[in-house]
């Protein structure tokens, strides 16, 4: 993690700063690896028992076949998009605008989203590649900047 006046790395969430320097049990972030990967597991799960719940109460409401099977397939296609969704946004920013337009389908595939969270765990803290690349552009930046010439370039002799 870089001192002084340069740029800082923008944490990410459970994991903090700890994805710059995430050598072998530095700051845990392993640990925070493996808890967030059960954590993401754990409602998904919880998650899936309350749409059963929601898919048994559509049942018993007896609504027929085809409307039961639009909701079915609703959470399906919802869940899929907001998984492509929130993998995507691991490697590049999402557009604004878009992740607007599409809020409440994401709010529906949620289900989605906390898988990509799960599987992306197991190759890095999920963003930590953008973050990284974001990180060490700006790095690059403030020290090509910041170089420092040697000397005063006025008082310089010329060769004659």
């Amino acid at each position: 993690m870089g001192t002084g006046t340069g740029p800082r790395p923008e944490p990410l969430r459970f994991f903090g700063t700890t994805w710059v320097d995430h050598d072998p049990g530095h700051q845990g972030y392993a640990a925070r690896r493996i808890a967030a990967a059960v954590g993401s597991l754990a409602a998904v799960t919880i998650s899936c028992l309350v749409l059963r719940f929601a898919y048994e109460g559509i049942a018993i409401a007896d609504l027929g076949g085809f409307v039961t099977l639009l909701v079915v397939v609703m959470f399906a296609v919802c869940s899929a998009l907001a998984f492509r969704n929130t993998w995507d946004a691991f490697a590049k920013r999402p557009d604004p605008d878009r992740q607007a337009s599409l809020r409440g389908l994401l709010a529906i595939g949620f289900v989605g989203s906390l898988l990509a969270y799960f599987f992306r765990t197991f190759t890095e803290a999920p963003g930590e590649k953008l973050h990284r690349e974001e990180y060490d552009t700006a790095r690059q930046q403030h020290e090509r900047r910041n170089a420092r010439r040697t000397g005063n370039p006025s008082k310089k002799r010329r060769h004659t």
